[in-house]
């Protein structure tokens, strides 16, 4: 399974609004072959295994990061062709969240006389496509909040200079999660301040669109275009409160955008976190101080009582360079 993990790794971020799939096939204790879905309408990851062995699935093991899809749809159902293929046993790292085809597929295995195992490195399954999880039961996209900020809580001095907060590694770590991304946001005054392009830039021939969206009241959408002369789709939102944000997800989730990916500036965080439409936060934290009443924390928004705090649950911390990335889930009640 985590040689199937690793395969689906492979269309990080290309599949939206499908999922990351892979698929590995075993026989006699050996891997006879491996597949995943590269893109959305093309082969599932188990046709993709099913292409390259051939005749011999037959009497194989199957492993697959998640359910194998039981409906025809722009591909046919993954569960007719492993049935076909006569494959001994399929194991599956974790179900479809799909409430209308949970457990369909597997019953439909089993039916057939295929041994199914599930729930093989389910949590590692089910966090590589966290925000298809999140989109396919809510029809709004997973919301994460990216900061970079100096270790005593600032992202720009008292001028709204940023340039450059954290080193290399982190910024780097960016442009991994803008590929992951299907929409990048931030405010029309970073706009303005940084000239941020909101591109993917590694690697610099990346195929999959990134939709722009600019929180602003004030910038007009002639001004908004002269950003992005090359982007007829750019668009503005007014973010006012919780009913602006609800409106927001919701036509983008109505639109395919599974990962909605949050860059700033502090008050857009702020804005966000008490709205409580933030699923996960990463901050990557530089050992510097800026100090300064003056200078700009990392989130703005309305003061709370600490007994009021925001927790993070599931909390990681890694090293990128001499910055440190902490990221977390927020904790929902």
């Amino acid at each position: 399974m985590s040689l199937a993990l690793s395969e689906a790794e492979k269309a990080w971020g290309l599949t939206t609004p499908n999922p990351m799939v892979g698929a590995v096939a075993v026989k006699d204790g050996e891997v006879i072959g491996k597949g995943y879905h590269h893109r959305a309408g093309c082969p599932h990851a188990e046709r993709e295994l099913m292409a390259e062995c051939g005749d011999a699935l037959r009497g194989a093991d199957v492993y697959v990061t998640l359910e194998p899809c039981s409906t025809v749809g722009r591909t046919p159902a993954c569960t007719e062709g492993l049935i076909s293929a006569g494959v001994k046993r399929v194991i599956v790292g974790c179900e479809d969240p799909n409430p209308r085809h949970r457990g369909r597929g597997l019953e439909i295995l089993r039916a057939a006389g295929i041994e199914v195992e599930s729930g093989v490195l389910e949590k590692e399954c089910r966090e590589l496509n966290r925000a298809f999880f999140k989109w396919i039961t809510t029809n709004r996209p997973f919301v994460l909040l990216k900061m970079a900020m100096t270790l005593d809580g600032k992202i720009a001095d008292s001028t709204g200079e940023s340039k450059w907060i954290t080193g290399e590694l982190a910024r780097s770590r960016v442009q991994y999660l803008r590929r992951w991304a299907d929409a990048v946001m931030i405010t029309g005054g970073t706009l303005r301040r940084d000239k941020a392009r909101l591109t993917v830039r590694e690697p610099a021939d990346w195929p999959k669109k990134l939709h722009r969206i600019i929180a602003t009241e004030r910038m007009s959408f002639d001004e908004l275009r002269s950003y992005f002369p090359d982007d007829p789709d750019v668009r503005n939102a007014c973010i006012g409160g919780r009913a602006d944000w609800d409106r927001l997800l919701t036509e983008l989730g109505s639109s395919g955008i599974t990962a909605l990916l949050l860059e700033g500036g502090g008050e857009l965080a702020g804005s966000a976190l008490e709205s409580g439409i933030v699923d996960a936060v990463e901050f990557h934290i530089a050992p510097k101080l800026l100090c300064g009443r003056g200078s700009i924390p990392v989130t703005g928004g309305e003061n709370r009582p600490l007994s009021e705090v925001l927790k993070l649950k599931n909390i990681s911390i890694e090293r990128l360079g001499e910055d440190v990335l902490y990221r977390g889930d927020v904790e929902r009640g």
